[in-house]
């Protein structure tokens, strides 16, 4: 059974203070990459230990999503989108330290 993907007001925002060409391309890899298969840990989607934003992380070039997965009704919440630069990651234009 597929997941259904629920992305959170806060991500929204982070996803609109992005350029619109890597908003598509951030919403086609949620939707090719969390849609089945969200809890299995691939080369660009892993498990994170001790993150205070989610337990899920997904790779996609200098963007991360990061994601819960609620197993019970086969749902993903995206609750934080953010780039990656270096050892850096901006979560709405704030730098995050995980």
């Amino acid at each position: 059974m597929p997941f259904t993907i629920q992305i959170t007001p806060a991500a929204r925002d982070h996803l609109k203070a992005l350029s619109k060409r890597d908003q598509q391309i951030i919403v086609d890899a949620i939707r090719a990459q969390l849609t089945d298969r969200a809890d299995q840990p691939t080369r660009n989607r892993k498990r994170l230990s001790d993150n205070p934003l989610a337990p899920w992380e997904l790779r996609i070039g200098v963007f991360r999503v990061f994601y819960d997965i609620i197993a019970v009704n086969q749902r993903v919440i995206v609750v934080a989108v953010g780039q990656k630069t270096h050892n850096v990651l901006r979560i709405g234009g704030d730098e995050v330290q995980l």
